[in-house]
């Protein structure tokens, strides 16, 4: 008898932590956090979004979603429900849109962008206009094949953001047209990038993110 009640007793403790362990993850995981697309680091988001290319030319969707998820998370400060949400809203983005060869098969990753903004728009220090930042971004994906010149898609790129932080200015541009330059690179050299170029584009992407937060720190002192 007292075994049995030492045994029930030992198995009431581990329901306790069990329920407590499950408890304390659940507030972890979807307890709301500050978010601010503000306060990323320039050369994480450089390093990241290198990785995330790579992953996008070799079809790596999982580990495009962890780099997603990585920047969501560690970069911007959402909780790890919402990092989730916009991994998987980003990456089926891509998904659906790499194998289109038309502008009307690409309207199939418009859903995905549009949630996507949704989501991130919690975090924007201005409003968001989702439906038209989903699409601006949409467009320039689209113009990278439609023999548009970096520099003309790079402004595209800078709408985004203008859209996304409610800035403006020669940096915000520059910003995007340097981001549309490194991809010009990638897609002229294609197979044959070697980790050195790898390594040039991540030195622009370094430069591109400075100039987005200097244009953002700008407009706060402003």
């Amino acid at each position: 008898m007292q075994q049995q009640s030492r045994l029930g007793g030992r198995r009431g403790q581990i329901t306790v932590i069990i329920l407590g362990a499950l408890v304390l993850g659940a507030i972890y995981v979807f307890l709301p956090r500050h978010a601010d697309l503000t306060k990323f680091d320039p050369g994480r988001m450089a390093h990241l979004e290198t990785d995330m290319w790579r992953d996008y030319y070799d079809k790596r969707y999982l580990a495009l979603f962890g780099n997603l998820y990585e920047v969501a998370r560690g970069e911007y400060g959402f909780s790890p429900l919402d990092s989730f949400r916009l991994a998987l809203a980003a990456a089926s983005a891509a998904k659906a849109f790499q194998p289109t060869t038309s502008r009307e098969q690409a309207e199939a990753a418009l859903p995905a962008l549009t949630d996507y903004f949704g989501i991130l728009s919690a975090a924007a220090p201005a409003p968001i206009e989702v439906e038209d930042a989903a699409r601006t971004e949409l467009a320039w994906w689209q113009a990278r094949r439609e023999a548009v010149t970096p520099e003309d898609y790079g402004l595209i790129i800078a709408r985004v953001a203008t859209l996304v932080y409610g800035v403006d200015g020669q940096d915000l541009r520059r910003s995007g047209v340097i981001r549309a330059q490194a991809m010009a690179y990638r897609d002229a050299h294609e197979a044959a990038m070697s980790e050195a170029d790898w390594s040039a584009i991540a030195d622009q992407l370094d430069l591109a993110y400075g100039l987005l937060k200097k244009a953002l720190s700008t407009a706060v002192r402003g």
